[in-house]
């Protein structure tokens, strides 16, 4: 356990970034799984920004690597435009 009072104070702002991450996180893979499930290419078209949105702002928050955010961003454009 932690003794000095810096310590303690950088264990709970670290405890608090990790949470706030993998909130964000595990919102922006429910966003890129609801965008990939759907069959429509309009409606898809219509929630792929919104989703790269959140996958740049994962990059830039340094949650993700850049990247694998571009990566993801390629996968997702590549999977819209084969929809018919």
């Amino acid at each position: 356990m932690a003794n000095h009072k810096a310590t303690k104070k950088d264990i709970r702002q670290s405890a608090k970034r990790r949470d706030r991450n993998r909130y964000y996180g595990k919102t922006t893979r429910n966003a890129i799984r609801s965008l990939l499930s759907l069959k429509d290419k309009k409606e898809a078209l219509e929630a792929m920004p919104k989703v790269v949105s959140m996958i740049d702002k994962l990059a830039k928050r340094n949650v993700i690597h850049r990247n694998k955010a571009g990566n993801l961003k390629s996968g997702i454009v590549k999977r819209v435009n084969v929809l018919a």
